[in-house]
């Protein structure tokens, strides 16, 4: 009864909107490849990326117990709503309801599920304390999402782009949070990129990864993959918002700001989904 009464909690500790993304990544990936007769595989695709993500998100929240208790204390945990072991159990229960989704995809399916449980568990223990490899990690796994519904499909080469986007643009966004989250990380002895290196390597990293991305984003269209749709949306949603972003977080690099720069990014990434969704008509 206590789970129940507590469901609130629970969607709180998944993380909803990252689980909605990760949803509509794995969906558009499939849809760019060429659905077929593959929609149940696909929709079972979405359904155990989207357990990964709120599994991996929970299992986060169980080790950044001390740290969100500074950083971010209206979290379920640090704020008494749930308990560090019903974290674990949520976790626990949404990776094998994803691993087995997957089984009803395929072996390789199975392979990738396996594989981001793994390495998002890993980063939450382990990685995300260190410098530069949980952002990796992350920024890996979420790029991934979009090779697993071109799995799903049965054909994946149309999804490397996005997954590529992808890549970049949630690399600059982990380092982003590394840069809100300084004290909380310095207080609890983790090591990443701004705590050990300082507040302007971060800003640099930022920098170097949108200025990759912002030019790239040009090219789907130049190279006639995309259409005019896609152009116009991403200048205007994408391209724009990253360079804000950047302005941002040189001008004003303080916690609060970060915090809404990192939800400014987080939503954003649906403007850039929608960009290639409309790139194709």
């Amino acid at each position: 009864m206590r789970y129940l009464r507590n469901i609130k909690a629970f969607i709180i500790l998944s993380r909803p909107a990252n689980v909605v993304i990760a949803f509509l990544s794995i969906l558009l990936a499939g849809y760019l490849c060429g659905i077929g007769a593959a929609w149940h595989k696909l929709l079972l695709a979405c359904l155990s990326g989207a357990l990964v993500t709120a599994g991996a998100n929970a299992i986060n929240d169980f080790f950044d117990l001390e740290i969100d208790r500074i950083n971010k204390p209206f979290r379920p945990l640090p704020g008494g709503a749930l308990q560090p072991g019903d974290a674990r159990f949520f976790a626990t229960g949404a990776f094998v309801l994803a691993v087995i989704a997957a089984g009803f995809i395929s072996r390789v399916a199975v392979v990738i599920t396996l594989t981001s449980a793994i390495l998002l568990y890993w980063y939450s223990a382990r990685l995300k304390r260190t410098v530069v490899w949980g952002n990796l990690t992350v920024a890996f796994v979420t790029g991934l999402a979009f090779i697993y519904g071109g799995v799903a499909v049965g054909r994946f080469e149309a999804a490397l782009i996005p997954a590529a986007f992808a890549f970049f643009m949630h690399f600059g966004r982990e380092i982003i949070k590394d840069l809100e989250d300084v004290a909380g990380d310095r207080a609890n002895g983790a090591r990443t990129l701004p705590v050990v290196h300082g507040l302007r390597p971060a800003q640099w990293l930022v920098t170097f990864l949108f200025g990759l991305l912002i030019p790239g984003t040009l090219l789907p269209y130049w190279m006639g993959i995309y259409g005019r749709w896609y152009l116009l949306v991403v200048i205007a949603g994408v391209q724009v918002v990253l360079a804000g972003s950047l302005l941002v977080m040189w001008m004003r690099p303080r916690p609060p700001m970060l915090r809404r720069l990192s939800a400014v990014l987080k939503a954003d990434m649906l403007v850039g989904l929608l960009a290639i969704y409309l790139g194709r008509w």
